[in-house]
């Protein structure tokens, strides 16, 4: 998903008061140190070091047996998932979540207590649970009918359902799990699968997205396969059973492409040269001139003259070329000669090609967020804010027209911009709200950590700040990442270092 001034004194003030209450809220920063302790408030709903130190000896003490321990370690977890509503419900943003990734090590008993513990411990009222990533699934070997891995492959342990357990140890502390998939990128897995060649995006100079982005992994499927459709409808429709309280797509696009390539400025740039992205534009000529045109454009990348002037003659009973959008010139300019047409012809045949590969994109959506309309859970899109510029005669290479998603879903734009404050952060999210039609419900996806700057980016709380001013519009946030808050616990997690 990655790709997303208080000077330093006064911050360091207000991070050692942030941390010295335990639930409550206030929307003023000079309020700090002007009332009794046990009255102190801050903005975002997080417990205080006392009160996460509690909880967590009481889950170590019931990880070794204690029965006492396990009761007051369970009250003290139903207590803090009501005063965590309640702070919420008058708290801005009422959505606080972040973002997961789960590892096999995590079946170790108690890991995902403290990880959940740790997710209320921020403040957080949402968890966004990576459920398909890197070409495998979080479904138990044993219960996972998809055409990819399981996360957890261990021999012994096939019967573990993580996400379920996820789900259920989340509920106990009052949060909410989002399942959170990556797309149209389908993983290299998907990619050694020989009955699967044909479901693969290429472009014009034969390219799938294995040789175009950097880390080798991304494997970008053509949205109108229909083989790539059905298996990423029974992987969603697999996840639905564990019945999360949301579905989030991600990598809903086109891969990124690097240097002068991040700008797609001609047919070749397009991931249009597979066989059913080929066939469904081709269906969308409405006669035959307008069918040898697109053949045309679509083999070299342009028209010429003598296209138009051969295609006129093999076609001689019909009018304009015609395909879905074309709106045909007045009569008298379809008279002109070959010469005259051609440049708008070819114009408007590389907006169509465009616009194909972008529709594309949105079936796909259509399709992916399907089942779980069906069984009434919400469905979030995730997107960049610039995805889907256009720079000068040609399109950000990722293509991603997150303006034309349905407004029924979530918007998650990534706003991720780096500038040293939080300014460009802004900017990305005011676009986006410019953009959305009213009753849409927006969360930005922040990336950073809180008290400290990180990556060119302010802390989250200074980011926090600046897009309070576009409340209520926004009523959600989310941050990337736990393994950006914890990067010690994460990584003692993924090489199975917990004790």
């Amino acid at each position: 998903m990655f790709n997303r001034p208080l000077n330093v004194a006064r911050t360091r003030l207000f991070w050692r008061r942030l941390f010295a209450v335990v639930f409550s809220s206030s929307s003023l920063l000079s309020s700090f140190g002007s009332q009794p302790a046990k009255a102190q408030v801050t903005q975002y709903c997080q417990l205080s070091p006392a009160a996460a130190r509690e909880k967590e000896n009481l889950r170590l003490s019931a990880l070794k047996g204690n029965q006492n321990a396990q009761a007051r370690y369970q009250k003290i977890l139903q207590e803090q998932a009501q005063d965590l509503r309640e702070c919420r419900s008058r708290t801005w943003p009422q959505i606080q979540a972040l973002w997961l990734r789960l590892y096999p090590c995590d079946i170790q008993p108690g890991t995902i207590d403290l990880v959940m513990d740790r997710i209320v411990n921020g403040g957080y009222n949402q968890v966004y649970l990576e459920v398909f990533y890197d070409g495998q699934v979080l479904l138990p070997a044993t219960g996972n009918p998809t055409v990819w891995p399981s996360v957890i492959r261990t021999p012994g342990v096939e019967n573990i359902d993580l996400l379920s357990v996820a789900i259920k140890k989340a509920r106990q502390r009052g949060l909410k799990v989002y399942a959170w998939m990556f797309t149209t990128n389908f993983g290299y897995t998907y990619a050694q699968r020989k009955d699967r060649e044909a479901a693969i995006a290429r472009n014009g100079k034969g390219q799938t997205s294995l040789y175009v982005v950097d880390n080798g992994s991304q494997v970008f499927i053509d949205p109108y396969n229909l083989q790539a459709k059905r298996d990423y409808y029974q992987l969603v429709q697999e996840i639905l059973r564990r019945r999360p309280d949301g579905l989030l797509l991600d990598y809903v696009r086109y891969p990124r492409q690097a240097g002068t390539d991040s700008i797609a400025t001609k047919v070749s740039d397009l991931w249009l040269f597979s066989p059913a992205t080929q066939e469904a534009l081709f269906k969308r000529a409405q006669n035959y001139k307008g069918l040898d045109l697109i053949r045309r454009f679509l083999s070299k990348g342009y028209v010429t003259t003598g296209d138009v002037v051969e295609v006129d003659k093999l076609y001689p009973q019909e009018g304009e070329p015609l395909w879905q959008g074309r709106i045909p010139p007045p009569a008298e300019k379809s008279i002109q000669p070959a010469t005259d047409r051609q440049p708008l012809l070819q114009w408007e045949l590389w907006q169509l090609a465009v616009a194909h590969a972008m529709q594309g994109i949105l079936d796909f959506v259509t399709i992916a967020s399907y089942p779980a309309k069906q069984q009434g859970i919400p469905t979030g899109v995730v997107f960049f804010p610039d995805g889907n510029q256009t720079v000068g005669q040609g399109y950000d290479s990722r293509l991603q027209p997150w303006d034309r998603f349905p407004t029924t879903l979530q918007w998650h734009p990534m706003s991720y911009a780096t500038c040293g404050n939080a300014s460009c952060i802004v900017s990305q999210v005011q676009r986006v709200l410019s953009m959305a039609k009213p009753g849409t419900q927006i969360i930005p996806a922040l990336a950073g950590q809180w008290g400290k700057p990180v990556s060119n980016r302010p802390p989250l709380e200074v980011q926090m700040q600046a897009l309070r001013q576009f409340a209520p519009q926004l009523k959600g946030v989310s941050h990337f990442a736990y393994s950006w808050q914890y990067p010690q616990n994460d990584s003692d997690r993924k090489f199975c270092r917990n004790r």
